[in-house]
């Protein structure tokens, strides 16, 4: 069951960021060259985030929420700024791509990935706390997805 659901909000979370660059254009506001750059800077700046958060991972990458066991519990570079540098940057990588499609439905998109992060974030979280008893003071210190922000109460 706990594998099954992983596998499912993976695959909703590859189905939101297909649908934010699959969607038509909309005219909620005007894509000029401004804001093409500033969508650019935010999908480049997104994907870094994300790879640099892939790479720091290391041993204990896995495309499952669910940790793998054994692995160490990584607290420094991109992790030590977020607890969760993968899932901010996909969220910025897609907030890039809601400026480029400019409609209600990338909004809508956008909105529903951000809420799937958090709770496959959140969800995630409670098995690494099990998993590794030194993430609760980890947790206190680093924000889960902009630094200082969403901290854990000691």
């Amino acid at each position: 069951m706990k594998r099954a659901l992983a596998s499912a909000l993976v695959s909703a979370q590859f189905l939101l960021l297909l649908a934010l660059a699959l969607l038509p254009h909309g005219t909620l506001w005007p894509v000029h060259l401004a804001v093409v750059f500033g969508a650019i800077v935010l999908a480049v700046a997104g994907a870094v985030f994300a790879v640099l958060g892939m790479l720091g991972l290391g041993p204990a990458l896995t495309a499952s929420p669910i940790p793998r066991e054994h692995a160490p519990l990584v607290t420094t570079g991109v992790y030590g700024l977020v607890r969760s540098p993968i899932y901010t940057g996909l969220m910025i990588c897609g907030l890039g791509l809601v400026l480029l499609g400019a409609s209600v439905w990338h909004l809508v998109a956008w909105l529903a990935l951000v809420l799937l992060l958090a709770g496959k974030a959140r969800w995630e979280e409670r098995m690494l706390v099990a998993e590794h008893p030194d993430y609760a003071a980890y947790g206190a210190r680093a924000g889960r997805f902009l630094p200082g922000m969403g901290r854990l109460k000691p």
